[in-house]
Formats: C-alpha cells, structure tokens, sequence
C-alpha cells in the first residue's frame, strides 16, 4: 500500500485557501467531537448530503431540517471520524497547494467547490435514492488530485510503501501514485458490495473532473500555442 507523505514541488505563494480549508474541516470536526451519539447523528443528517432528498426536493428529517440544496456544500466540510479527517487533510495539503499557486486563491477555491459538486453528482447519479448522509471533502480533494496528475506527473511524492511486513520510504512520481490511488477507487466502486461506508463513486467523479477540466484547458493552450507557431 502507498501513503504520500509530502511532494517535491515547491510553490511561489502561500496557500492561504489550503491552510483554510484544512482548518475550517477540523474546527467543524472538533464542534462535532464531544456531541451526543444522537447528536452526533443528526448534525450529520441535517447538513450531511441525502441523494433522496435531492433528487425528491423533499427532507426526511424535517424536525432538523436545513435547506437541502445547502447540503451539497455543507457536506464538504463533515467527516466521519478522525482518520476521514486526517487522510483527507493530508491529501489536500500534499496535492492542493501546488493547484492553488497554479490558480490562484479565488479560481482554486471555485474550482474546489466545483469538484465536490462533480462528486456528488455522480454519487447520486448511480444512488439517487439512497438515504443515507454522504460526508466528507474526498470527492473535491479527488478534483485536486485530477489537476496535479495534469500538470505534474513527474512531481516526486514522498511515500511509505508498505507491505506485510516490507516497510520503506520511496520517492514515486505523482502519475504513479494517483494513477493507481484512482484506478482503485474505480474497482472498489464497481467491486464493492454496499460500497463499505465509502462513496467511491464520489471520488471517481471528483477526480475525473478535475482532469478533464485540465486536460482541456491544457489543449486548448496548446492549440494556441501551435497556431501562433506557424501563422
């Protein structure tokens, strides 16, 4: 198994938008931390993403009930447990800094936002009458994921393979490591009895946006790139 540890692609700016996204999903982890089971539970109902509601524009809990358009967003920012939260924040700070200095702070976070919603619908697509909350920010993290492998494939990634009992720190380049991270999300999602408790679904659809957002803007600039060339 790999687990990236940091990348070797230094940035010119300070990621501002990453350190707050990251900060912004613990504070709403740490609010959840010491509620209730019950508590707990209807947090995630009222601002978790129910696709039946969506699809139905209906709410199944209406005694907490939250606009259920809101949910979309909201979910972005609910996790199920400490190690949801730190895998992901680990994802975003490794992959998301670099995407950001590549954008900018105001089109990273829009398309950020974007890739979670891209998530999302694919989840629903496939479950459009499942009932139970979706949660967490894997599916824009995914998005951010599908940009660096655009445009950094050859970025060394810090690893730590292990298997069995073989443990060891490697440098593996970024289109090794993601390629293979998304290759498995599209298994488990078409293996998967019940899905585990992970919308690998979700996943797939935010990665998959977040490449081909940037595989066409790429071609696109290279299409002008070769018609200034030879004008």
């Amino acid at each position: 198994m790999f687990i990236p540890l940091k990348d070797e692609n230094p940035t010119v700016h300070k990621p501002y938008v990453t350190i707050g996204l990251i900060v912004l999903n613990a504070l709403i982890y740490l609010y959840m931390l010491p509620l209730s089971p019950q508590g707990y539970q209807a947090f995630v109902y009222q601002f978790g993403l129910i696709p039946y509601e969506l699809v139905h524009l209906t709410e199944l809990t209406p005694e907490i009930s939250s606009p259920v358009l809101l949910s979309p967003f909201s979910s972005m920012f609910l996790h199920g447990g400490f190690m949801h939260l730190a895998g992901n924040m680990l994802y975003l700070w490794i992959f998301g800094n670099n995407i950001e200095d590549f954008l900018g702070p105001v089109k990273f976070l829009l398309f950020y936002v974007l890739s979670g919603l891209a998530a999302a619908f694919l989840f629903i697509v496939f479950s459009p009458n499942s009932q139970i909350p979706l949660v967490g920010a894997s599916g824009a993290i995914a998005g951010v994921m599908g940009a660096y492998i655009v445009l950094f494939p050859r970025a060394r990634i810090l690893t730590l393979l292990f298997l069995f009992y073989f443990i060891r720190l490697i440098h593996v380049p970024a289109s090794i490591i993601l390629g293979f991270w998304f290759v498995y999300q599209l298994l488990m999602s078409g293996f998967a009895s019940g899905g585990g408790g992970v919308a690998w679904l979700a996943h797939v659809g935010g990665f998959a946006f977040g490449y081909l957002i940037f595989r066409f803007f790429a071609a696109k600039r290279r299409g002008r790139v070769s018609a200034h060339h030879f004008r």
